[in-house]
C-alpha cells in the first residue's frame, strides 16, 4: 500500500511563499493521480491541484490557480506544491493524496482518493 508523508508547512506572512513536498512509498501505479487538498477548521475538504503521475498534466482550483504550481520528481517519488503570494485565507491543513487511476485526475474530489497523509499545518498572517 502506498504511504503518503507531508512536509514543509509553517507560519508566512501574506504575499509569502511555502513549499510543501509530499513522499510517497510502498506500490508505486505509474497511472495514478496525486493531489493536494486542503481543510481549515469549520470548513469542507476541498481541492487544490492535482497531477497526472504518468503524463504530467496539472489542474488547479480557481481559488490558487496562477499563485500555485504542483509538479513531481519521479525518481523521488515525490510531489511537491509551490505556494506564492499566500493569502489569509489559504490557511489550514494540508494534504497529500493519491488515487489508483490517472483518470481521476482534474475533479479535485476527495471521494476517489483512496491514500491520504497526516497533514502538515499552513498558518498565513497578515
Amino acid at each position: 500500500q502506498v504511504q503518503l508523508v507531508e512536509s514543509g508547512g509553517g507560519s508566512v506572512q501574506a504575499g509569502g511563499s511555502l513549499r510543501l513536498s509530499c513522499s510517497a512509498s510502498g506500490i508505486i501505479i505509474d497511472s495514478k493521480c496525486m493531489g493536494w487538498f486542503r481543510q481549515a477548521p469549520g470548513k469542507e475538504r476541498e481541492g487544490v491541484a492535482d497531477i497526472s503521475w504518468s503524463s504530467g498534466s496539472t489542474y488547479y482550483a480557481d481559488s490558487v490557480k496562477g499563485r500555485f504550481t504542483i509538479s513531481q520528481d519521479k525518481a523521488k517519488n515525490t510531489v511537491y506544491l509551490q505556494m506564492n503570494s499566500l493569502k489569509p485565507e489559504d490557511t489550514a491543513m494540508y494534504y497529500c493524496a493519491a488515487a489508483e487511476l490517472s483518470w481521476y485526475c482534474r475533479t479535485l474530489r476527495a471521494g476517489v482518493f483512496g491514500y491520504w497523509g497526516q497533514g502538515t499545518q499552513v498558518t498565513v498572517s497578515s
